[in-house]
């Protein structure tokens, strides 16, 4: 059964390019975000392996057609034939460009087909996002997907704060809706208008507010102990 996209995990490109060795192998092409590693391992010492080690965590859609979603074909120069189009290097599960006795059909789908090896979407658009802790006084800036709710903005948030879910998060006068994105709680994304007025991209980072709630956690946790 095909999992319902809308359960994908949403991925940043700051998040895939870390995954980048052949032990930790994920790569990012047409919306969608892949973790290659045991096709690596499948192919561990092979030729065909080394155009996606060469770009282990970097986005290679302009491998594909976005259309049909396959490898990238050309006219052959030698022999007029439409073949795949892999300048870098013969890729798995991509037919050789001419007759061989190396030639195989493939047994199932190629593995940019296929879903075991797919473990999210990637972002379409990522936006920066200051917030404002009213008890410490402190602040953070940090990079969010667009498609991110509130909830998943919190868990990247936690990295400063681990206490995050302790907070009420509010937005000028209004308390934010967690299961919402920040578009869809009215906290636009500005910076094409502030490039078409010719300012900086940064000339306004949107603000969120945080205010502790006394959710007696802490007391609780200690009159366990």
């Amino acid at each position: 059964m095909k999992p319902d996209p809308k359960i994908w995990p949403i991925f940043a490109p700051f998040e895939v390019v870390i995954h980048n060795t052949p032990e930790d192998c994920w790569v990012s092409f047409l919306g969608k975000v892949f973790d290659i590693t045991q096709l690596i391992r499948q192919y561990v010492g092979e030729k065909c392996i080394m155009p996606l080690l060469a770009m282990a965590g970097k986005d290679i859609g302009h491998w594909f057609d976005e259309k049909t979603g396959d490898i990238q074909h050309y006219i052959h120069p030698e022999t007029g034939v439409k073949v795949p189009y892999c300048p870098h290097g013969p890729l798995p599960d991509v037919p050789v460009e001419v007759p061989a006795t190396g030639w195989k059909p493939l047994d199932g789908l190629p593995w940019w087909k296929d879903e075991q090896y797919q473990v999210g979407l990637l972002s379409k658009r990522i936006r920066p996002l200051r917030i404002i802790n009213m008890l410490t006084l402190s602040e953070v800036t940090i990079n969010v997907c667009c498609e991110d709710t509130l909830y998943r903005i919190v868990q990247r948030y936690q990295a400063f704060n681990s206490d995050a879910d302790s907070y009420t998060w509010r937005y000028l006068d209004n308390n934010l809706n967690m299961n919402q994105t920040l578009e869809e709680n009215g906290i636009l994304d500005e910076r094409d208008k502030f490039t078409e007025l010719g300012l900086p991209q940064n000339f306004y980072v949107p603000s969120i507010f945080l205010y502790y709630n006394d959710d007696l956690k802490w007391a609780e946790e200690d009159d366990d102990d």
